[in-house]
């Protein structure tokens, strides 16, 4: 029988944490991609649009190399995300004669979230005004049609710009971070 020194349990410990961290950023990663599939129509582009994100200026072949995706998947992948204007592109600059590829970058992530707030903003205030949209007899309950959803969204220094003490109210009428509107 073989006695387990201290040594020993530390290490086995170590091991077993640095599994549990592998797997806590593996579940971390695959929520945003998830997240991302959602916003950016497929798995596909979420893995790209991450990996960008992580090595800005990349070319296809890197990017398929990075992700574990066929070049040609990459490629077409990114020639949508280029035409939506969710990558930007650049030839890459070389010294000697030959190819220079395009590399990619991904845009801002609050770039990215602007882009559909517009869409989702629209559909649910169709859901808020759904009698309105049905022409239901309940009329005597939807008065005015409204607008109730309105979205902004802040990149971090806009955020601390508002930071002026007016309790998050806005100038438009939408709700500030504590539930209050200008209109209150």
């Amino acid at each position: 029988m073989s006695v387990e020194t201290d040594k020993d349990r530390l290490s086995k410990g170590r091991e077993r944490l640095g599994e549990e961290a592998d797997r806590a950023v593996d579940q971390f990663d695959q929520g945003i991609v998830d997240l991302l599939s959602w916003v950016l129509d497929t798995e596909t582009r979420a893995r790209i649009y991450v990996y960008l994100r992580q090595e800005p200026y990349s070319t296809s072949e890197e990017i398929a190399e990075g992700t574990g995706l066929y070049p040609s998947t990459v490629r077409e992948s990114l020639a949508e995300l280029h035409d939506e204007e969710k990558v930007e592109r650049r030839k890459r600059e070389s010294e000697g004669a030959g190819n220079n590829p395009y590399e990619y970058t991904a845009i801002a992530p609050s770039e990215l979230v602007g882009g559909i707030v517009g869409q989702i903003q629209d559909e649910l205030n169709t859901v808020f005004n759904l009698d309105d949209h049905l022409d239901s007899e309940l009329d005597d309950y939807s008065a005015e049609s409204s607008e109730p959803v309105s979205i902004r969204v802040e990149d971090e220094d806009d955020a601390s710009d508002d930071e002026t003490g007016d309790g998050g109210a806005t100038d438009d009428g939408t709700m500030g971070d504590d539930g209050s509107t200008d209109e209150e």
